[in-house]
């Protein structure tokens, strides 16, 4: 059963609702907020549906979204502030690190994990502890990664969002989108050279002039009942139920591209498969 969507409007930047969370956030992430909407404005038209529940805000949230490019996590900063909220994000050791941005970043609050460390459960405790005690939703991708799938279906992902909110007791709520693909390409894992950079450029100036629409739909809490942290096997029970809402989300966003995104980036590699991925002969 696909949850409902309920259309806001598209044409304000003023969240559904004020203070709480959005008042307690941080001066420099709120400044860095209100930059990424007039971004998002510039290159596109967002349509938000959805809510975020109300009985949840001002507490511990996981709100797991799919990861369709470079550009989408500036869209859901935008949708977010929408409904009345600003999300932290769970950010790697390299952004937070780097120089003039990663002092920001580190200033606004966002939870900090260090991939391929040798000590991955201390970080995995200190995220889900810190997790416990938080005021605002903590944003994060299961995927890890931009899709890769050549639909741009959901990739499998990861269990860390699911153990999270199972070892923390914490509520998970999803978000689904589509159209941010189309601002920016993927391009290249490492940039070397100005050469790297020059499509990522030119995609953008066409986005700009072209100017693609960005749906976000707010699904509603995932039902964890009767899983638990410390049962083997309830962590990926826990990541299906996450991932397939995700995906039942999605569907209806991208209803005329059920395929194969109409949009083609030749800098995205497809080499993934998708195991959320809808059959045809789904009803």
């Amino acid at each position: 059963m696909l949850s409902p969507m309920v259309a806001l409007r598209s044409d304000a930047d003023e969240p559904t609702r004020r203070g709480g969370p959005v008042a307690d956030t941080p001066l420099v992430w709120r400044v860095m907020n209100a930059i990424d909407r007039a971004l998002v404005r510039s290159v596109g038209r967002i349509e938000v549906t959805g809510s975020f529940p109300e009985d949840l805000r001002g507490k511990p949230v996981l709100v797991a979204a799919n990861h369709i490019g470079m550009f989408d996590p500036f869209v859901l900063m935008a949708a977010c502030h929408r409904v009345g909220f600003l999300p932290r994000f769970m950010l790697t050791a390299g952004l937070l690190d780097a120089p003039v941005l990663g002092y920001f970043l580190r200033k606004s609050g966002h939870l900090r994990v260090d991939r391929g460390k040798s000590n991955i459960v201390e970080a995995f405790d200190r995220a889900t502890d810190a997790l416990k005690t938080a005021r605002v939703p903590l944003l994060l991708y299961p995927e890890g990664r931009v899709s890769r799938e050549p639909g741009l279906w959901p990739e499998r992902g990861k269990t860390g969002a699911a153990r999270m909110a199972l070892h923390g007791n914490v509520p998970v709520v999803t978000i689904s989108q589509w159209g941010a693909h189309e601002a920016v390409y993927w391009g290249t894992e490492t940039v070397t050279g100005w050469r790297d950079v020059v499509p990522l450029v030119v995609s953008f100036l066409r986005a700009v002039r072209d100017r693609p629409v960005f749906r976000v739909h707010f699904g509603g809490p995932v039902d964890l009942s009767g899983l638990s942290g410390d049962k083997p096997g309830d962590a990926m029970r826990a990541h299906t139920r996450i991932m397939r809402q995700i995906t039942e989300d999605l569907i209806p966003l991208r209803a005329d591209e059920p395929d194969a995104p109409r949009f083609h980036d030749p800098t995205r590699p497809c080499d993934a498969k998708s195991p959320w991925r809808p059959r045809p002969d789904a009803p």
